[in-house]
């Protein structure tokens, strides 16, 4: 629990990480040294398609970068935040949109109201958590 919210126990954090295909990196930098590239190249090298969303890069890891979830082919299953906890509600705002079905939101990124949001429109929503920490412990 983190603020009083509801998070899914291990047994279904691993089963949306077995059944994930895609990840959609919301602040996804180009820069190395950045947290949000070591876990996205973490969990492609693990075999997940990575859609970079940042309208400040071009390219990724290899891949597109898209400037909103809007822009993305296809629903990503987990859309991962690595975002100032203050800017994320516009992110909620566009998973809603979009029907995604799990939120990511990185060590550090907690926005009450966001969370709320999020689960009122029963989205599930991982919160204060590492993915690739989670993914490692869990044994995927």
């Amino acid at each position: 629990m983190a603020n009083g919210f509801s998070q899914p126990d291990d047994n279904e954090v691993r089963e949306i990480l077995r059944n994930s295909k895609t990840i959609a990196v919301v602040g996804l930098s180009s820069k190395p040294d950045r947290p949000s590239y070591g876990v996205a190249r973490y969990m492609q090298n693990e075999g997940y398609k990575i859609y970079p969303v940042n309208p400040a890069e071009t390219e990724v890891l290899g891949e597109k970068s898209y400037a909103d979830l809007a822009s993305l082919p296809e629903v990503a299953d987990i859309v991962n935040v690595f975002r100032r906890s203050d800017t994320v509600m516009p992110v909620v705002d566009e998973c809603i949109a979009l029907g995604v079905k799990c939120i990511w939101f990185q060590l550090g990124v907690i926005n009450p109201e966001a969370i709320e949001r999020a689960q009122n429109h029963n989205i599930k929503t991982i919160i204060n958590k590492c993915i690739l920490v989670e993914h490692g412990r869990l044994g995927i």
